[in-house]
């Protein structure tokens, strides 16, 4: 399960990240809406906690 989660979830983790990031800076980019790009700056934070946590968690599974 541990392996599984590690090749599946985490790259998809960073992939969203990544796909949010690239939204809110294409929107910085294109002159859009203040609103929109609060909201994508939140939804990213959000992601890079899931993130972060299903890496330290992947980690101290592997350490125990």
């Amino acid at each position: 399960m541990l392996q599984w989660s590690m090749s599946v979830f985490i790259p998809l983790a960073l992939a969203i990240v990544a796909v949010i990031l690239g939204l809110g800076l294409f929107n910085l980019a294109s002159g859009g809406s203040p609103r929109r790009a609060q909201t994508l700056m939140r939804l990213r934070v959000l992601a890079q906690l899931v993130a972060v946590a299903l890496v330290a968690a992947t980690v101290f599974a592997l350490h125990r």
